[in-house]
């Protein structure tokens, strides 16, 4: 099995006051992608949410600044560590990923010898 990385971007609006359902719905499709991963053969290594980009901050050489690097309409807003087959494993399982206010993104993780 190799790693590969499936990076959540989304406009961040449509989370920015979310109805109560809204927010379950979010919680209830992630966990059903949980479950899908494993039903598919595959594993999940771990994951997280990020905090919205106002609460990032960039550094460059020794410049240090609130915000993220650009302005761009979808951000890296979480992301999931899976182990899979091989790519095609890897997006088969990607495609499931909720995203409703955007998309994924599937790199596979480096691996050092």
């Amino acid at each position: 099995m190799a790693q590969y990385l499936i990076l959540i971007y989304e406009d961040e609006a449509g989370y920015e006051n979310p109805d109560p359902a809204v927010w379950q719905q979010a919680m209830e499709a992630h966990g059903r992608f949980a479950e899908q991963v494993v039903e598919l053969g595959g594993t999940l290594a771990g994951g997280n949410a990020l905090q919205p980009t106002p609460t990032a901050t960039s550094i460059r050489g020794d410049v240090v600044t609130d915000g993220p690097f650009v302005e761009t309409k979808e951000v890296l807003g979480g992301y999931y560590l899976i182990d899979a087959k091989d790519l095609d494993h890897a997006l088969q399982i990607a495609k499931l990923c909720p995203a409703p206010f955007g998309g994924v993104e599937v790199r596979p993780v480096m691996v050092f010898e």
